[in-house]
């Protein structure tokens, strides 16, 4: 949101209805917007890191004076696009920032079962990245490291990688029950320690920018806002069944334009088996 993604935005896209910049064909939470610059999130682990370094390469041609950072986690560090990106990032001397969120598990796989050496800060050295682990839980120390980085990454047009140590309290999804492979001990640890939020609003509190008043009154006045955009949102219809097949390509070819023909004569044909009034028409 501090960049401009609005809150219209952010629920239009977890309802996947025709406001919604994707067109309702990513999973909720999987935001993404051309004019922001912010690459849509994805579900499959790490195939955004080559991408990214594609991006950053690009940036580097054109020598706009920009970087890239890309996001991921520990588990995503044992994929082979991990390791192809920071090769590839290394070697052709891209800007871009490598931001590992190293929470402690990987769904249900914890860090001990993902690598045997020092976590991944220390894979940096070995393709000839500087690099630097960070507490995590620190908002202004990741600040700090951050704007580091992108200067390091803008002036001199080589990689840096993050590694920001956290613990990820909360199941990994809704679907998700921890306590199958974590014990209440090891989360009720964690829990005595001071979160991200709740250290950041202490050092705020010292500084007196914030107090249990203001708490109060913005947690009152960010709910409604939440719900009011959340009801004026259930209401809208989805994207026309035509958006499932575009921008694949410029142009559609004709075998998708077949399948999409087909798609919506079987509908038609069907349509009392499927909720066409809550799709938008063409």
């Amino acid at each position: 949101m501090y960049r401009g993604f609005t809150l219209d935005q952010f629920v239009n896209q977890c309802y996947g209805n025709k406001n919604d910049i994707g067109k309702g064909r990513q999973m909720p939470v999987h935001y993404g917007i051309k004019a922001l610059n912010f690459v849509s999130i994805s579900s499959p682990l790490a195939t955004q890191m080559p991408q990214a370094v594609g991006s950053a390469y690009a940036l580097k041609r054109s020598q706009s004076g920009l970087c890239v950072i890309c996001y991921f986690g520990e588990g995503a560090s044992s994929e082979g696009d991990a390791h192809a990106a920071l090769n590839f990032a290394a070697t052709l001397n891209c800007p871009i920032i490598f931001f590992c969120r190293n929470n402690g598990y990987a769904i249900s796989t914890p860090t001990h079962e993902q690598y045997k050496g020092d976590g991944v800060a220390a894979r940096g050295p070995a393709y000839g990245i500087p690099s630097i682990r960070v507490d995590g839980n620190d908002i202004l120390a990741v600040y700090n490291v951050t704007k580091a980085a992108r200067q390091l990454v803008v002036e001199e047009s080589k990689p840096v990688l993050i590694e920001a140590m956290t613990y990820r309290i909360g199941h990994h999804s809704t679907s998700d029950d921890s306590s199958a492979y974590r014990s209440v001990d090891e989360v009720r640890f964690w829990h005595q320690k001071d979160h991200p939020i709740s250290r950041f609003r202490k050092y705020m509190e010292n500084l007196n920018w914030w107090d249990d008043s203001k708490e109060k009154a913005w947690k009152e006045e960010t709910k409604k806002q939440v719900m009011q955009t959340v009801v004026k949102a259930e209401k809208l219809k989805r994207a026309p069944i035509d958006e499932m097949l575009k921008d694949v390509y410029d142009e559609m070819p004709p075998h998708l334009k077949e399948q999409l023909e087909a798609i919506k004569a079987h509908v038609e044909q069907y349509q009392e088996h499927y909720p066409v009034d809550n799709y938008e028409k063409n």
